[in-house]
């Protein structure tokens, strides 16, 4: 430990990890699904919606005891990982349930989710409008073509890469997706932890070093 390095380091710039920021986005994106595709009533909705909280929350919590305990922080770190797996899983399940596809990172409808780089909800339902088509409705004769004059029989049909894929599948997969971007985060993150623990030490070691110096500059 350097002899100007404060006993209690800089800690608790949570908001600046990419892995608070898309656990934050997933938990918005789930207490939508929620709303919108789980029976309120089920043990499920409350499930889904507390472990994307508990994603957030611990992530934010082990940040800010950073400071005094490196130990608290892999603890809560790991624990927002669980919640995080957790919660894919739940996600899964919705779709094998309902015999819903789920699909592989390369599928075309994700490689557009990705490119987006979606940042908040508004951004991810747009998304899911975009790839249902509610963007690029064209009016058309009931034979396929558009009508040249007012009063003609017409249809609304969707022209949407994923025209004839439910919405709930859509926002099933974004969430997957974005699930398997945040896990892999705090992968790396809680490997980044144990090494600069097994390096560093804790606040107790760091407590001790202190000491020692302030005793040699006696």
């Amino acid at each position: 430990m350097e002899p100007d390095e404060p006993l209690i380091p800089s800690h608790g710039g949570y908001r600046r990890l990419k892995s608070f920021q898309i656990a934050q986005l997933v938990y918005d994106v789930t207490v939508r699904f929620c709303e919108r595709y789980v029976d309120r009533r089920s043990r499920t909705h409350d499930q889904m919606v507390q472990a994307a909280r508990s994603g957030v929350q611990n992530i934010a919590e082990g940040s800010q005891a950073s400071g005094t305990s490196k130990k608290t922080e892999l603890k809560l770190t790991n624990v927002a990982r669980a919640s995080l797996e957790e919660l894919r899983l739940d996600y899964e399940d919705f779709l094998r349930q309902r015999n819903l596809s789920q699909w592989p990172p390369d599928h075309p409808a994700l490689v557009r989710f990705r490119a987006k780089r979606c940042g908040t909800l508004e951004q991810v339902r747009a998304w899911v409008e975009e790839e249902r088509g509610g963007h690029g409705r064209a009016r058309t004769n009931t034979d396929g073509h558009r009508p040249e004059a007012a009063g003609s029989p017409s249809v609304f049909v969707r022209e949407g890469p994923c025209s004839s894929v439910s919405s709930a599948t859509l926002a099933a997969n974004a969430a997957l997706s974005l699930l398997n971007l945040c896990c892999h985060l705090l992968d790396r993150q809680l490997a980044a932890l144990a090494r600069a623990f097994e390096r560093e030490g804790g606040f107790t070691e760091r407590l001790y070093r202190t000491r020692q110096q302030r005793r040699r500059g006696a």
